[in-house]
């Protein structure tokens, strides 16, 4: 991944963070004080596979668990499982651009109101990098189209955009690569138009994460981090605490392959 990273002027970077704090504050005026509080633990696999040198393909199976207004134990209650089928287009080394196709199907989701409700979103993203040697800046723009399901079982159009800034620093090495344990922190808001699943605020969240992870092999990492949610509402404000942990596969079913299926032999020479 690093091989896409090139190296430009800090002041853009610096300018770039000024701008995210004010944005930030601009939108915490419109928090209130009654909050509900949700604990939570969710888990994704992800799996990629690079196709050329500019294309990659990844594939992300997940859910969520939490504890509920009618049950505090958070593993009895698995709110979320979904699958996101993504393709990846590196265009410069600074710039990345994606997309991706998912089914979400929400069991018994707080932010959408303890109902099942069946989601169908396409994702459009571009990712610049801030690069410097023994840290990483990035920032992200996504923008969400959902197909969602709402109360009365009618599918509604939904829109959102988010917009995220990241910092990851190898703590062993001034690079990622095999044996490294790095430190992540990224801050992101999602605004939303109206719409019935998050109320009538512009403002629709602030996510805040922070954890680290260890790439294994080439092939293979696992990161685990502190995620905080904070979610403006009309009437009660929600607050979400939730532990995460991904791991990352690369290039998995061409490594199992050559670990457990016998290669045919060459050169056999017939009787």
């Amino acid at each position: 991944m690093s091989r896409y990273f090139k190296k430009i002027k800090v002041n853009s970077a610096n300018k770039l963070i000024l701008f995210y704090i004010i944005l930030i504050l601009t939108f915490g005026s419109e928090l209130k004080a009654q909050t509900d509080k949700f604990t939570q633990f969710s888990n994704e696999f992800q799996i990629s596979r690079a196709i050329s040198d500019k294309w990659a393909s990844e594939l992300w199976i997940g859910s969520a668990f939490s504890n509920t207004p009618t049950e505090n134990r958070i593993l009895k209650t698995n709110i979320q499982r979904y699958i996101v089928t993504w393709m990846h287009y590196h265009y410069t080394p600074r710039w990345r651009f994606s997309s991706s196709l998912a089914y979400y199907y929400n069991k018994d989701v707080p932010d959408i109101g303890q109902y099942k409700s069946p989601e169908y979103r396409l994702t459009l993203q571009g990712l610049y990098y801030f690069h410097k040697i023994g840290y990483t800046l990035s920032t992200r723009m996504r923008g969400e189209f959902r197909y969602l399901m709402n109360e009365e079982g009618d599918f509604e159009d939904n829109y959102r955009y988010r917009q995220m800034v990241k910092f990851l620093k190898p703590l062993n090495s001034k690079f990622l690569r095999q044996g490294v344990f790095y430190l992540l922190a990224d801050d992101e808001i999602w605004l939303k138009p109206n719409a019935k699943s998050t109320g009538l605020t512009f403002f629709d969240r602030n996510r805040f994460e922070i954890g680290g992870g260890y790439i294994i092999t080439d092939d293979l990492q696992v990161e685990l981090s502190y995620v905080n949610e904070f979610l403006p509402r009309d009437d009660v404000n929600q607050l979400y605490n939730c532990v995460s942990l991904t791991i990352s596969f690369n290039n998995l079913i061409s490594n199992f392959k050559k670990r457990f299926i016998p290669q045919s032999s060459e050169g056999v020479q017939s009787d």
